[in-house]
């Protein structure tokens, strides 16, 4: 079961599921490094790559199901404010009071913790692009017969 559907099924799982991709992401880092045998790195990189950018697929979608959840619970709290307050208000003055609502912070705190999480996956995709980038150019070099390159 992927954590996408474990999330959307039972939402109490988010500290499970942020637990997980933060530990996770310390071998993704290791991921982006640079080392042993370069022809073997090249060989391995494309299913690394893969693996790592359906984490960060995975943590996209969670994120998104999360927003949409919110804004569920803004339409909530919104409405609660234009039908139930007893004087007149504005929708500019509901929609303030439904951001201030405790239980609409906290949802986009949780939301914004995914995020942190999320950016900090983009950061390991984006070295192991350049990790993609260094093993071409050091691939194109030994072909060109110069292998007096060390890492």
């Amino acid at each position: 079961m992927t954590w996408y559907a474990t999330v959307t099924a039972d939402i109490s799982k988010i500290p499970d599921f942020v637990e997980h991709f933060n530990s996770e992401l310390e071998g993704a880092k290791r991921d982006v490094i640079i080392h042993g045998v370069v022809e073997k790195s090249v060989a391995a990189l494309p299913g690394v790559v893969e693996h790592r950018f359906n984490q960060l697929q995975e943590i996209e979608a969670v994120l998104r199901y999360l927003e949409l959840q919110l804004k569920k619970l803004r339409r909530k709290h919104f409405q609660k404010y234009m039908e139930g307050y007893q004087r007149a208000l504005t929708s500019r003055d509901a929609e303030k009071y439904t951001e201030g609502e405790e239980e609409v912070v906290d949802f986009e705190v949780i939301i914004n913790d995914i995020a942190l999480i999320r950016n900090k996956w983009l950061g390991v995709i984006k070295g192991l692009d350049n990790k993609s980038f260094m093993l071409g150019h050091l691939c194109r070099l030994k072909t060109a017969g110069m292998e007096d390159y060390t890492l």
